[in-house]
């Protein structure tokens, strides 16, 4: 041979190997770089909240009997704070300059010389009921206004208002509540003698629009000899909640159609521990309780009985401080918490994850504590007087690994539960993000159209390159591949409205048809073998036997077809569904995993049957012809030689069918009911994680927690198929090793 020529060929070869290696590596580098990039906008999710100090400065004198501090606050854009102190003082001081920018007097609804005793937070986190010296109540608000100027200048002038005010009484109480909204006036007062006092004030309307108002007043006292502690009121004004000093909780339901009714007394705490301090988590549903060993938990109203009874039962544990709870401030944003220890430090905590989020502590002592309407900052002041403005980075608090992946007791809930519900038409919804039932919807999903194209592709493999005549494999071949190119949206769309509707109406022929069909089949075959014998008919025995059978098949589809409305009428009375619902309590989702098993088949039956029919026809014809000279039928040289010596090809296709099942997305999107539940009836749908991200993502805020968890479920279904195809080519390659087949 020519050198020249030679060298030429070695240099191609070379060449070859060099862009084939880089290619493979530009591929594996690809698919590398698409997953850092998804799972990097979905690590954040895992991030550990960040609290930074970023002013201090000092706020009273501790020292004045005049200048306690009483509460205190911080805007949504963490500009300002404001504190009130016990003599009735408002003063806003700016975070940045340190400085005390306004003051404001709060008006006393009794005696001029009326003194604040106390502050109770409510409503919507800018209401406090003000408790007087002189026995009265006032509902402050205050709130700061969002303007900007000509040149975008953006300012926030405050304004304190009072929004209801209640007379004094004598003796003055212990604590007072009050709340407003909807017409109505609720106060709330602890009496000296450890019973609840509530008044009622009713506006209402005569049939020509005149107004007038009404006063109800209660007087509960079903604590008994147990000390009242604390005492919590909904925003409504609605439900009064009392803690006890020997560990008891009393629920009141206060409403405008009846009287004030004790709803229930829980044990909370077996060994009395007092409870110390209580609050409704936003939404009002889970009541916050701390208690004197410096205990947090959460509580809400569990169905316990068949008449629908809630009661309060113990749901979440939170981070637990050293000494007594002294205070709890609630979000009015979502499900967090803060908590105050007597010994000063701070806990931040979200109640669904039960995920502890912050310590806050300065170098002395945390007294008072609040949250901006944002939960983007938090400003404490200690016993020194000093006022401390954290900057806190928390933007999911509400994930965890528990939440994603583990049952979780959700508000009103009756057990812990895998739920997916992203979104809400109330503001004070529990997001609940657990990609359980997605994962299992994906594997439901996959599972059923794969017991539905499996057995189809490998046989009709079988038969093609086994038994089809030449001239019948090279139509049906390229007649199944054609089937891969038909766009999965025109499947799904056939689905889900010409197919699904007739499944509906036809559910027992559907049924009988599963019966009727291997049966006709099976006579189908005796009734050849009895009949093959004639020579008219043996001649078209040889890749020509499905002919015969296909009309038997027809038949058996007609026949279940028909025979199904009867057999509906006289079994189930008519409607097989409603029977199935009343008798069996299963109920029928038209758009169920039947359709999806039909729809999804379809489109993967393609895939593993070409793969299929190809390991079967490259293996090597001599082993055929060895079987067959040692006496084998067709049959049995098919299934114990050709399958196993194709076995890897085999298997390689099924697995990659099954990962094209899995990463399917508009089929299971438009086919299925996209409920994420977690059942394995073929008559409910299911919420697979490719149709999740397809329905979420358009409603997602780029950079929110659903916006990074549909990202993780992506991660996740990436390494699905990434692990199942890793396994799938570990078998391939054992199963290679074993037959021989290089």
């Amino acid at each position: 041979m020519d050198q020249n020529l030679l060298k030429r060929i070695k240099r191609m070869d070379r060449l070859a190997r060099w862009l084939i290696t880089a290619g493979g590596f530009s591929v594996i580098f690809c698919v590398i770089f698409i997953l850092v990039l998804i799972a990097e906008v979905s690590l954040p999710l895992f991030k550990n909240p960040e609290a930074e100090i970023f002013a201090k400065y000092k706020v009273s004198d501790p020292a004045a009997d005049d200048d306690q501090i009483l509460a205190t606050g911080v805007d949504e854009y963490l500009e300002n704070a404001f504190v009130i102190n016990s003599a009735g003082r408002v003063r806003i001081f700016g975070n940045n300059s340190s400085e005390l920018r306004a003051e404001v007097k709060l008006d006393s609804p009794g005696s001029p010389a009326a003194l604040p005793r106390r502050i109770e937070w409510g409503g919507d986190g800018s209401r406090f009921s003000t408790q007087w010296s002189d026995g009265s109540l006032s509902l402050d608000h205050i709130h700061f206004k969002t303007s900007f100027d000509d040149e975008g200048m953006r300012t926030l002038p405050f304004e304190v208002t009072q929004d209801a005010v209640f007379p004094a009484v004598t003796p003055v109480p212990q604590r007072s509540l009050a709340r407003i909204g909807d017409g109505r006036a609720v106060r709330v007062d602890l009496l000296q003698d450890n019973r609840v006092r509530v008044l009622r004030r009713l506006t209402v309307s005569d049939l020509f629009g005149n107004e007038s108002t009404e006063e109800i007043s209660h007087v509960l006292d079903d604590a008994g000899d147990s000390a009242i502690t604390a005492l919590a009121l909904d925003t409504h004004g609605s439900d009064i909640y009392a803690g006890t000093a020997d560990g008891w909780l009393l629920h009141w339901n206060v409403s405008e159609d009846q009287d004030a009714q004790l709803v229930e007394t829980v044990e909370a705490f077996p060994d009395q521990r007092a409870i110390t301090a209580l609050a409704l988590i936003y939404g009002d549903i889970s009541l916050a309780v701390g208690d004197e060993k410096g205990g947090v938990t959460t509580w809400f109203g569990v169905r316990e009985t068949e008449e629908g009874e809630r009661r309060l039962r113990l749901i979440h544990k939170l981070r637990s401080h050293i000494e007594a709870v002294t205070e709890l401030v609630p979000s009015q944003r979502d499900k967090s918490l803060l908590s105050i220890g007597a010994d000063g430090t701070v806990h931040y905590d979200y109640m669904t994850s039960e995920r502890h989020l912050l310590t806050l502590s300065g170098m002395h002592p945390m007294r008072l504590v609040g949250l901006s309407s944002r939960n983007n900052g938090v400003v404490g002041i200690d016993e020194r007087g000093e006022a401390i403005v954290w900057k806190v980075d928390n933007p999911h608090p509400e994930i965890s690994f528990q939440t994603l992946f583990g049952k979780v007791w959700y508000e009103s809930y009756d057990e812990p539960a895998y739920v997916w519900q992203s979104s809400s038409g109330s503001d004070d919804f529990e997001p609940k993000m657990s990609l359980t039932p997605l994962i299992f919807g994906t594997i439901k999903g996959t599972a059923y159209a794969m017991l539905f194209a499996v057995p189809l592709a490998l046989l009709g493999a079988i038969y093609t390159s086994n038994f089809a005549r030449p001239a019948i494999r090279a139509v049906i071949k390229p007649t199944v591949e054609i089937m891969a190119a038909i766009p999965t949206v025109i499947i799904g769309f056939l689905a889900a409205l010409w197919f699904a509707p007739i499944l509906e109406r036809s559910i027992v022929g559907f049924f009988l048809s599963a019966v009727l069909l291997p049966t006709f089949l099976l006579a189908g075959v005796f009734a050849w073998q009895a009949l093959r014998k004639i020579p008219i008919l043996k001649r078209i025995e040889r890749g020509w036997e499905f002919l015969p059978l296909i009309p038997m098949l027809v038949l058996a589809v007609y026949m279940a077809l028909r025979l199904g409305p009867f057999l509906e009428m006289a079994l189930f009375g008519g409607n097989f569904t409603l029977w199935m619902f009343q008798e069996a309590g299963v109920r029928y989702d038209p758009r169920n995993c039947i359709v999806i098993a039909f729809a999804l088949g379809f489109a993967v039956i393609p895939i593993i049957f070409t793969i299929a029919e190809d390991s079967l026809s490259n293996v090597p014809s001599s082993l055929r012809a060895a079987s067959f000279a040692m006496g084998a039928s067709r049959w049995q040289t098919a299934w114990r030689v050709v399958l196993p010596s194709a076995s890897p090809g085999i298997f390689a296709g099924t697995m990659i069918g099954f990962g094209r099942a899995i990463g399917e997305t508009m089929i299971v999107l438009m086919a299925t009911g996209n409920t994420a539940i977690m059942d394995w009836s073929m008559f409910n749908g299911m919420r697979p994680l490719s149709a999740n991200i397809a329905v979420e993502i358009p409603e997602a805020p780029v950079g929110g927690t659903l916006y990074r968890v549909l990202f993780l479920s992506a991660v996740i279904l990436f390494l699905m198929t990434f692990v199942l195809n890793t396994v799938a080519e570990i078998v391939r390659q054992r199963l290679r090793r074993k037959y021989g087949q290089f």
